[in-house]
């Protein structure tokens, strides 16, 4: 197994890997976000109905299910850089086949196999960066790469309905493989290998065993369920918010666009929030702070909602208050999950995408029958429960956290 000494001072050249793998990330985000102007586009073509937009997301998300188990596993015994590599190679060339599906069933598969990008982005990468460096560094490095990937569904919108404007959205794909390209040539060069261990075995009875582990483990498994169910708000506005502003409230895709704008610059904004405090206050606080702007963002989109059904400014605005608390969430308590467990950190990193993500799809196709069913006043409901159950299993793993380094020796 490779030594490897984790980075505590921050140079220009440890830089270039967050920054590759994070364009990698980009890209893999934008290839939904830019696509949503147009998903109606789409939909018409193949002659389906709107009912279709979000199945481009959560066949995405179950894309990055599917090879969790095995590349968590996979890249601790093999390290971390050569299934990286390989991921975004595969990712490249599933939006270069895009360009040629007809039908509906044919661009949802594509979708699906643009999808296990996730699996390499959460299962081997995101390992990578948390082994690359201590922990103050790490926390502030994915607080900073979040924002970069928050560029995703920040510009995507704006970005796909002015590329719409000059071609068609086959064109996109081929976009978007570019990007891939430029990434897999930068992680290439400057990777690091921080796992690596070829007497780890990967049968299927010692994976079971492992996993079955991780699945008793409540810190593991609380953790992942925190992080899918925050999400799970944003990532129905991503996959709804088309249907609702644009199909619904029949505002244009260049409106549509903008109202997306204050959500994920909030977002950006406890992103960077979460990177000044990182160091300075234990990594449990800024959980505790979010917990606030979380909630009563949520239950101000559900009040306003209840009162007036087309009321989606107030619900734009309390899932931006929303999105604050949520950027102050993510990198600290994936931190921690992570490293709740002695187990392999690519096992661990499996688990936790598996179950976050199985959250994530599950969620959207709840929301997406809330809002279908009742309205926005239900879409909105629904993501306020998601919040209260998050507050819970918070609750109940720093509870934990707290017991585990107490009966700790010394």
């Amino acid at each position: 197994m490779p030594s490897f000494v984790p980075v505590s001072h921050l140079t220009r050249r440890h830089l270039i890997f967050p920054l590759c793998f994070v364009l990698f990330e980009f890209a893999s985000y934008i290839a939904h976000d830019m696509i949503q102007p147009g998903m109606l586009l789409v939909t018409s073509e193949f002659n389906v109905g709107p009912e279709w937009v979000s199945a481009s997301l959560t066949a995405y998300l179950a894309g990055g299910i599917v090879l969790q188990w095995l590349l968590g596993p996979l890249s601790d015994k093999y390290g971390r850089r050569p299934v990286m590599l390989a991921g975004v190679a595969f990712f490249m060339l599933s939006c270069i086949a895009t360009h040629w599906v007809d039908s509906i069933g044919q661009f949802i598969l594509m979708r699906f196999l643009q999808g296990s990008s996730l699996c390499f982005i959460g299962a081997v990468g995101y390992a990578a960066v948390q082994e690359a460096f201590d922990e103050a560094l790490s926390v502030k490095i994915m607080a900073l790469m979040a924002n970069v990937a928050l560029l995703a569904p920040l510009t995507g919108p704006l970005a796909g309905a002015a590329f719409l404007s000059v071609s068609d959205w086959r064109a996109m794909f081929w976009l978007f493989g570019a990007v891939s390209a430029i990434a897999l040539v930068g992680l290439w060069r400057s990777m690091p290998e921080t796992a690596g261990d070829r007497s780890a075995s990967i049968s299927l009875k010692s994976l079971g065993k492992g996993y079955l582990a991780l699945v008793r483990d409540r810190q593991v498994m609380g953790g992942s369920l925190a992080i899918g169910l925050v999400g799970i708000p944003c990532l129905g506005w991503v996959a709804l918010s088309p249907v609702i502003l644009i199909h619904d409230e029949h505002l244009s895709r260049m409106t549509y666009a903008l109202l997306q704008l204050p959500v994920f610059v909030a977002m950006i904004a406890g992103n960077l929030t979460l990177g000044k405090l990182s160091g300075r206050v234990p990594i449990e606080q800024p959980l505790r702070l979010a917990a606030w702007p979380i909630l009563i963002g949520l239950a101000m989109a559900t009040l306003a909602c209840a009162l007036n059904a087309h009321s989606y400014y107030w619900l734009t605005a309390g899932l931006s208050l929303y999105g604050f608390g949520t950027g102050l969430v993510n990198a600290g308590l994936y931190r921690m999950t992570l490293f709740s467990s002695g187990g392999g950190k690519g096992s661990v990193a499996a688990m936790l995408g598996m179950v976050s993500i199985l959250t994530f799809t599950l969620g959207i196709e709840l929301v997406k029958s809330a809002y279908f069913s009742g309205g926005s006043f239900w879409f909105s409901l629904v993501n306020l429960v998601c919040g209260l159950v998050w507050f819970w299993l918070v609750k109940s793993f720093l509870r934990e956290r707290a017991r585990r380094l107490a009966a700790q020796p010394g």
